[in-house]
Formats: C-alpha cells, sequence, structure tokens
C-alpha cells in the first residue's frame, strides 16, 4: 500500500555523479556540447583532498582514493550533473551498456543533429548513426544515437518530438524535460 504523505514521496532525480579523469576538460566537453551551466564547486585544488577512513566509508572509495575536485553542472531543465576527479590506484575504465550497474546517461535534445556536430567537434565520439526508438517512443520524426565522451563513458541523444504512446497497464507518463528560457536559476 502506497503512503500518499508527501513528505515521505521522492520528487525525483536530484543529480548525477560521474568520475572523470580531467574536471575542467569534462566542463568545457559538457559546455560545449550541450550548453552545461557552471552551478559551483564543491571542491577545487584550493581546498584539502576528500580523503581518509571517514571518506572512504562515506563515499564507498577504496583505501587511498582522494577527491581532488568536484563541480555541479546544470544542463537544460532536468538532473544536475556531479563531476568529480579522483586519483585512485583502482580506477576502472568506464562501463558499457551490458555491465551490470549504471551505465549511461541521456539527454534529450530538440535538434539531434547540431548536438552530433558539437558533441564530435568536441572530441566524442559515436557508436553508430543515428537511429529509431525502442517501442512506445518510436513516433514519428524519433531519433536516438549514442557517444562516448573523449574519457571514455557512455552517452545517449535522444529526440522524440511526437511524444510516447504508452500500454494500457501504464501506472505513469515518461518525464520529459520542458523546453525553458537559460536564466533558471533556481
Amino acid at each position: 500500500m502506497m503512503d500518499n504523505n508527501p513528505k515521505k514521496l521522492t520528487r525525483g532525480i536530484n543529480h548525477i555523479g560521474l568520475t572523470v579523469p580531467d574536471l575542467d576538460q569534462a566542463t568545457t566537453f559538457f559546455k560545449q556540447t550541450l550548453d552545461a551551466k557552471f552551478v559551483y564547486n564543491g571542491l577545487t585544488t584550493d581546498d584539502e583532498p576528500r580523503k581518509g577512513a571517514t571518506t572512504e566509508k562515506q563515499l564507498g572509495l577504496s583505501s587511498g582514493a582522494m577527491v581532488i575536485k568536484q563541480r555541479l553542472l546544470r544542463i537544460g531543465n532536468g538532473a544536475n550533473l556531479e563531476l568529480f576527479e579522483i586519483i585512485s590506484n583502482r580506477q576502472a575504465s568506464p562501463v558499457s551498456l551490458e555491465d551490470i550497474g549504471w551505465n549511461h546517461i541521456c539527454f534529450y535534445v530538440d535538434d539531434i543533429e547540431y548536438t552530433i556536430k558539437s558533441v564530435t567537434s568536441a572530441g566524442g565520439t559515436l557508436l553508430s548513426q543515428v537511429h529509431e526508438n525502442s517501442r512506445h517512443e518510436d513516433t514519428e520524426g524519433n531519433a536516438s544515437v549514442y557517444f562516448r565522451t573523449p574519457w571514455g563513458s557512455l552517452v545517449e541523444l535522444q529526440s522524440i518530438p511526437n511524444g510516447y504512446y504508452y500500454p494500457e497497464n501504464n501506472e505513469a507518463k515518461t518525464w520529459i524535460p520542458q523546453a525553458e528560457s537559460r536564466d533558471n536559476n533556481r
């Protein structure tokens, strides 16, 4: 039974965290390709790195790992993107779609071809040509493409200008970022 107490309901995704090899280069990439906006720096090289047993426990880091930079970006009307630059002897390569766990982030775009040009000119690599979306997303004019960032993370671009269609047993409609003015500073 669902509890309808509004204080207990989840509002939605606040941010998605992404560890990158160079925070400043990643920031430039997201600004150039997806019009990301700087929100704040949670940690800079002027600060003491987040490290030690307490930090390792709190963040699930391996022994000796250090967070040296942390930045929050805003991309359009959706969840924030939190970038981390971490020094660690145990860093692994970015995962692929078939790997278990979080594997990609998708950005809804209005002009996929324009965004692709921005992505490739900034060093991103497309995995394929633009293709149609999956069932319920395959309305007229839909498009999708996956790419790798210069550091190897998997990102999807998607456009569904004519919306979704739903099965009879759906319990909710998908959330679609709405176009908004770029001066939303809440």
